[in-house]
């Protein structure tokens, strides 16, 4: 059995601006973790999380799906858990745009319980990118 995790956020941004904070590895090493993220389809990449005493705190990665500045989709790989994370953008004009995340194979309720808090503290950090 898997598991998926859907989100849904909404920014007073632009559609470009929010694209650019999910897309530049700079700026996803302020929300996310540092890493070596291009946004070219099959480009395989890390995000280097704090490690700690149960986790070497490495997500592997590789780029699924780039239409910017729509839709970005990659590969979310940590030990035998394997998932596919895709972003959604949908600009809803005057200033908003709404993010949908979907985070697919998740193995367990414990995995997914885990994914929703991960994802929940990094859109609050997100949202501290768009205002810069």
């Amino acid at each position: 059995m898997s598991f998926s995790l859907n989100m849904d956020f909404q920014f007073e941004t632009t559609v470009e601006k929010l694209w650019s904070a999910l897309t530049d590895s700079r700026k996803l090493a302020k929300w996310i973790a540092d890493n070596d993220f291009k946004p070219v389809v099959g480009h395989r990449f890390q995000f280097r999380h704090q490690p700690n005493e149960y986790w070497d705190g490495i997500v592997d990665s590789e780029v699924l799906a780039v239409e910017a500045p729509h839709r970005l989709s990659f590969s979310w790989v940590v030990g035998e858990e394997r998932h596919t994370v895709t972003l959604t953008l949908d600009d809803l004009g005057n200033g908003k745009v709404h993010l949908r995340l979907e985070q697919t194979g998740l193995s367990n309720k414990a995995a997914l319980a885990g994914a929703q808090y991960g994802w929940k503290a990094w859109v609050e950090k997100l949202e501290q990118v768009l205002a810069e």
